[in-house]
């Protein structure tokens, strides 16, 4: 093939491209710009969502929205060749390009490719900043014969198929036949992809959660905010527009989604409905009637003047429930660097999720006693009736497992028995364990 003819304004153009993320302050210019020149207009992008932006020397030329991944895909599904059970857990790891729009007046040969190719490079690293994990395989759909998809081939994009022409029902319910298929281009974003996609054993640099994130139903958005009303409004009065509660309701609820930056929590407020602002009484417009979002600016001053010991206390058995999480871990560390006024170090006892690593409730070892008395105190008011709570040997206590058992009506499990526990120990010892094996 004979190469595009580009003039020297044109390739010069091209050297000084530039895609990032937009900035919050951006997202209303974008979405309008979206919504004016697409061809199918722009409402939303679906799930969790990361907006670009492509400039030359600050002019915006080209606008790229990437959401979550569609949820049935045959064709897709067959390329990567991963069972139903990888592919619930593993959907996250994949983004779909929604929206590519190279604004008017801005195109020449070989621009769209360039840009695509830009995203791509910085794609996953920008969805592990945003959202604490990677991003191992683009997809798009094009929508033939409207389009012929000639910039994401020229990215080397990979043609696995067709779509069957279907699409999701208002509201999420079922699914509705339309009769539009589409092109199914993916590009996986480094060389084995598709291998660890499909593998039962995820690589390490991926960096998964030990258990799914939560998405909280209205009703669950209802009793959090309920839960955070009790705590005290540590803003200053002059100039307060957003309810405290509703504000926190909004950022916890996304910290659960998988949020984990100011960005990432305000992207995910920004798709609530009117209903769910409605349940957890946000700020409610005279004028326009309509609830308004907390900026991502308000949500960071919110979070950062809370209360945390208070904030901590009511949220500890709520997560619990809400999670369904059986595993309570306890463990003191001593925290590096703190150091009392005497020179003595801080030590905390903290109460955590198994295998996830949330803390759920946490003390300071005050000087003239230690981790013994402090977990009884910390579980004093945690709802861990039916939990499995485990220590390590320092909390081999009668005394404790009384505690857990008859007060807490839980369950423990104390990991080894050294020699704090001299008699218990000695006793242990002269077991016979050559008799009780180790069972697969």
């Amino acid at each position: 093939m004979t190469a595009p003819h580009l003039t020297d304004q044109q390739r010069t153009d091209l050297r000084r491209i530039q895609v990032r993320p937009i900035l919050m302050e951006e997202r209303k210019r974008w979405n309008a710009l979206m919504q004016a020149h697409h061809y199918r207009g722009f409402r939303t992008l679906a799930g969790r969502t990361l907006r670009y932006v492509a400039t030359i020397d600050d002019r915006w030329v080209a606008l790229l929205g990437w959401q979550a991944a569609a949820l049935h895909s045959r064709a897709r599904d067959e390329w990567i060749g991963w069972p139903l059970s990888l592919l619930r857990q593993r959907l996250h790891l994949i983004a779909n390009n929604g929206r590519f729009l190279l604004l008017p007046g801005e195109s020449f040969p070989n621009l769209a490719s360039r840009i695509l190719a830009l995203n791509l490079r910085r794609l996953s690293a920008d969805w592990q900043a945003v959202y604490g994990h990677p991003i191992a395989l683009a997809e798009t759909f094009v929508e033939a014969p409207r389009f012929t998809g000639t910039c994401y081939r020229a990215a080397n994009w990979i043609d696995v198929g067709w779509t069957r022409g279907f699409s999701r029902n208002p509201g999420g319910k079922g699914y509705a036949y339309h009769g539009q298929r589409k092109r199914i281009l993916l590009y996986p974003l480094y060389p084995q992809a598709r291998a660890d996609l499909s593998s039962i054993h995820p690589p390490v640099h991926w960096n998964l959660p030990m258990f799914p994130f939560v998405a909280l139903k209205n009703r669950q958005l209802e009793d959090l905010h309920a839960l955070l009303r009790r705590l005290p409004d540590t803003r200053k009065r002059l100039g307060l527009r957003h309810p405290f509660p509703a504000v926190l309701t909004i950022a916890i609820a996304a910290v659960m989604a998988g949020c984990k930056s100011y960005i990432a929590i305000a992207e995910w407020a920004s798709r609530l409905t009117q209903k769910q602002l409605k349940h957890i009484k946000g700020r409610y417009n005279q004028n326009t009637r309509c609830y308004e979002l907390p900026s991502e600016t308000t949500i960071r001053r919110v979070l950062q003047s809370a209360d945390v010991e208070a904030l901590d206390t009511q949220l500890g058995a709520w997560f619990l429930k809400v999670t369904g999480l059986e595993a309570i871990a306890i463990d003191g560390k001593t925290l590096k660097g703190a150091v009392r006024e005497n020179g003595t170090q801080v030590q905390l006892l903290s109460a955590f999720v198994q295998g996830q690593g949330t803390v759920i409730a946490q003390r300071e070892i005050a000087e003239k006693t230690n981790e013994i008395p402090e977990l009884r105190a910390m579980l004093n008011d945690l709802d861990v009736q039916g939990k499995v709570i485990t220590a390590d040997a320092l909390h081999t206590q009668r005394e404790t497992a009384r505690f857990l058992v008859e007060e807490k009506k839980a369950h423990y499990l104390f990991t080894a028995v050294k020699g704090n526990q001299r008699t218990l120990h000695n006793r242990l010892a002269c077991l016979p364990w050559e008799d009780f094996p180790p069972q697969r």
